[in-house]
C-alpha cells in the first residue's frame, strides 16, 4: 500500500504524469507549474513500487537540483532512496569513466582539468606552435570553440570559420593544430576537461559495446530534467543508455530553451515523440506562480512560435491587473520611467529585492545604471560587473583617458598590457623611462617602440597609427571619434582574439559610442564616468532602506527565478528580438522563447518598455520600431499608461 496520497499532494496534471507506466515518457512543464515536485515524486513512485533505487539514474544540469530532488523524495520514502545514481552529466560520467577509462587508453586516475589547467595547456601550446601573439585567438576564445564544437558534433573547422568569417587574419587551420596537439598533450598528462568527460563517455558505449550493455541493463529508469538544453552529446548518451529498457521519463519546456548560443538543441525535445514511438505525452498547464493577466500576455506571445508543443498557462491565483506596456522616448525616458516605478510599487508596500529589471543584452541597462547611481538606488546585477566597470568598456575609454591626460599611468598601463609578451612590470619601465608621461608625440611613440619586445611591435604600430589619426584633429573629434578609431584600427581585432562572449562585447561597446557621442567634448564624457564612478564608490548600497535592493539581469540568468515586479527594457526590433536574430533562421523564434521566460518571472506585475528612439553616433535620432513581441499582443490584455513619456 503506498505511503503517498498522490491525488491529494499533487494536482490532476502531475498525478498522471508522475503515475504513468513503464515506458517513454515526455512532461512538457510550462513555467511555474511544479517540475522538480513532479520529478521528485517521479523518483518516489518508482521506490515505493520496489524498483532498486541503484538501477534508477537521474541527470540535471547542477548538483544543485540532484541534491534538492533527492532530499525531498528522502523525505517521502526514507532511506530506500539511497545509492540512486543522481547528478549531473558530468558527475556521472565521470563516475562511469573511473571505472572504465582504461578502455579509451586512460589511466583510471586521470586528472579532471580544470578552466585554468586547460588554459595554461593551449597557451603553451599556442607558444610552442609559434602562433601566440600573430593575430591569433587567446586561449579562452579557443576553448569556447572546441568546446561548442564537441557539444553540437559540427566540425571545428566549420565553426572557427564561422566565427572568424570577418577577421581574415586568423587562420581555422591553426586553430585545428592547437586542437590536435591540446587532445595529444592531455593524452600524455592522462587528463581531461569538461568536454571530454561527456564526450570519452560516449565514445566509451559506442567502442565498447558489452561496457554499454551493462550500464543499459543496469539502468532500468532514466530521468532527466531540463531537456530542453541538452547538447548533442547529451541526448545522444541518454538515448543509447535508454535503449534496452526504454524506461525514459524526461521533463523540460520546449517554450523555455534558450541556449542555442551554448549548443543546446531544442529539437532534441521536439522529436522526442517520434525517436520513442509510442511515447506518452503529458502536458503541465497549472502556474501557481503568475496572476492570470500576466500569463495571457505570455500565452499570446509564445502562440506566435510554429514549432513547440502547443500548451495554455492557465493561473490558479485570482484576477489582479493587466501589464503595462510604456512607450517612451528614449532609452533615458525609459530609466526615468522604472524609477518612478519602484518608488510608487514602494509606497504600495513592495520591497525593492521583490523587483527585477531584465534585459536582452547588457548594454541596455546603461542609462539605467547612471539613472539609479544619481537617485542613489542600490541596485546588484546578477550578469556581471556594472557596465562601467567591465573590462572592454574600460580598455576603450583608457584610449580616451590617456590622449586627454598625458600623465593617466593607469590607462597608459593598460593599453600597453594590450600587446603580445607585455606584462605589468615591462609596461610598467617603459612609462617610468618616459618621464611618466605619454604626450603622444612622434618622439614619444618612437621611444615606446624601441622598449618593446619584438613581438608586441606589429600590434603597437597599429595604435600608433590610431593615435596618429586622433590627435590630428584632438580638439575637434568627440569621445565616440576616438574610441571608433580605436576600435576600428586595433581594439576589434583584439577582442576577437580575447573574448569567448566577443559578440556580446561588441554590441557593449557600439552602444558605448553612441552614448559618448551625445557629449560635447571628451572631457564632458569622462568627467560624467569619474562621477558615477565615485557615487558608485561612496557607498555600496546608498540608501538603502533595509527592504534589499533591485536587481537588474539578462534574462538568461533570470531563468529558473521569479520576483513580484519585472520591467524588461528595450522591446523594440533590433533590439530585443536582437539584430542578429533578425538575421539567422530560427532566430526569431527563440528570441520570442526568451521573452516567454521574461514575462513568466513575474508573479504580480509586469511592465513592457518601448523606447520610441535611439541616438546615432553622429547625433542623428534613429526612430524604433515596437518590438513584434510587443504587437502581437492583443490590445485588451495590457494597458498603455504612458504614450511618448518625456
Amino acid at each position: 500500500m503506498s505511503l503517498i496520497d498522490y491525488s491529494s499532494e499533487l494536482n490532476e496534471e502531475q498525478c498522471r504524469a508522475v503515475l504513468a507506466p513503464d515506458g517513454p515518457v515526455l512532461v512538457i512543464a510550462a513555467a511555474g507549474t511544479g517540475k522538480t515536485r513532479t520529478l521528485t515524486y517521479r523518483v518516489a513512485h518508482l521506490v515505493e513500487r520496489g524498483i532498486d533505487a541503484r538501477r534508477i539514474l537521474l541527470l540535471t544540469f547542477t548538483n544543485r537540483a540532484a541534491r534538492e530532488m533527492l532530499e525531498r523524495a528522502a523525505k517521502l520514502v526514507g532511506a530506500a532512496v539511497g545509492g540512486l545514481w543522481g547528478g549531473t552529466f558530468h558527475h556521472m560520467a565521470n563516475r562511469i569513466l573511473r571505472r572504465h577509462a582504461d578502455r579509451l587508453g586512460y589511466g583510471l586516475d586521470y586528472t579532471i582539468l580544470d578552466q585554468d589547467d586547460s588554459r595554461k595547456l593551449v597557451k603553451a601550446i599556442s607558444e610552442e606552435l609559434d602562433y601566440a601573439g600573430k593575430h591569433f585567438p587567446k586561449p579562452d576564445v579557443l576553448l569556447s570553440l572546441f568546446g561548442y564544437a564537441a557539444s553540437t558534433g559540427e566540425s571545428l573547422r566549420l565553426v572557427a570559420e564561422e566565427r572568424f568569417k570577418y577577421h581574415d587574419e586568423i587562420n581555422p587551420e591553426q586553430v585545428i593544430a592547437v586542437a590536435e596537439a591540446y587532445e595529444e598533450r592531455k593524452r600524455r598528462l592522462n587528463g581531461m576537461d569538461f568536454d571530454d568527460m561527456l564526450l570519452n563517455v560516449l565514445r566509451l558505449f559506442r567502442q565498447e559495446p558489452g561496457i554499454c550493455a551493462s550500464y543499459q541493463e543496469q539502468f532500468q529508469h532514466i530521468l532527466v530534467d531540463e531537456y530542453q538544453d541538452t547538447n548533442y552529446l547529451q541526448s545522444e548518451w541518454v538515448d543509447l543508455l535508454a535503449s534496452k529498457n526504454r524506461n525514459l521519463f524526461v521533463v523540460g519546456d520546449d517554450f523555455q530553451s534558450i541556449y542555442s548560443w551554448r549548443g543546446a538543441n531544442f529539437r532534441n525535445i521536439l522529436s522526442f515523440p517520434e525517436r520513442y514511438q509510442g511515447a506518452k505525452v503529458f502536458k503541465l498547464e497549472t502556474n501557481y506562480r503568475s496572476v492570470p493577466e500576466i500569463l495571457n500576455v505570455a500565452n499570446a506571445c509564445i502562440a506566435g512560435n510554429p514549432e513547440q508543443f502547443q500548451k495554455t498557462l492557465r493561473s490558479v491565483r485570482e484576477n489582479y491587473k493587466v501589464p503595462s506596456v510604456a512607450v517612451l522616448r528614449d532609452g533615458s525616458a525609459q530609466a526615468r520611467y522604472i524609477i518612478e516605478q519602484i518608488a510608487r510599487l514602494k509606497r504600495s508596500g513592495y520591497k525593492t529585492s521583490e523587483m527585477a529589471v531584465l534585459y536582452r543584452s547588457h548594454f541596455h541597462a546603461m542609462e539605467l545604471q547612471m539613472e539609479l547611481t544619481r537617485e542613489r538606488i542600490p541596485y546588484v546585477i546578477t550578469s556581471g560587473a556594472r557596465f562601467f566597470e567591465q573590462a572592454h568598456i574600460k580598455d576603450v575609454c583608457a584610449i580616451v583617458r590617456l590622449l586627454r591626460n598625458p600623465v593617466d599611468e593607469l590607462s597608459f598601463l593598460r593599453i600597453l598590457e594590450f600587446l603580445p609578451r607585455v606584462g605589468r612590470r615591462s609596461a610598467a619601465k617603459i612609462w617610468e623611462s618616459l618621464g611618466g608621461r605619454f604626450d603622444a608625440s612622434e618622439q614619444a611613440l618612437a621611444a615606446v617602440r624601441a622598449k618593446l619586445p619584438a613581438p608586441a611591435r606589429e600590434s603597437w604600430q597599429a595604435i600608433e597609427t590610431v593615435i596618429t589619426e586622433i590627435t590630428r584633429d584632438p580638439e575637434g573629434a568627440g569621445a565616440e571619434a576616438y574610441m571608433e578609431a580605436f576600435v576600428d584600427g586595433f581594439y576589434d581585432e583584439y577582442a576577437v582574439e580575447t573574448f569567448d562572449n566577443y559578440n556580446r562585447r561588441q554590441e557593449d561597446i557600439q552602444e558605448l559610442m553612441n552614448y559618448a557621442s551625445q557629449f560635447a567634448t571628451p572631457d564632458d564624457f569622462l568627467s560624467e564616468m569619474a562621477l558615477l564612478s565615485n557615487l558608485d564608490a561612496e557607498d555600496d548600497h546608498p540608501a538603502d532602506d533595509g527592504k534589499g535592493v533591485i536587481r537588474l539581469s539578462t534574462i538568461h540568468q533570470a531563468k529558473g527565478l521569479e520576483w513580484k515586479v519585472i520591467f524588461i527594457l528595450w522591446l523594440a526590433d533590433g533590439m530585443f528580438p536582437s539584430a542578429k536574430s533578425l538575421e539567422v533562421p530560427g532566430g526569431v523564434s527563440e528570441e520570442r522563447r526568451l521573452f516567454y521566460v521574461a514575462t513568466t518571472r513575474a508573479k504580480d506585475e509586469l511592465f513592457l518598455c518601448v523606447p520610441e528612439v535611439r541616438r546615432g553616433r553622429d547625433g542623428s535620432t534613429q526612430f524604433c520600431i515596437t518590438s513584434r513581441f510587443v504587437e502581437e499582443i492583443p490590445e485588451k490584455l495590457v494597458s498603455r499608461p504612458y504614450v511618448g513619456f518625456i
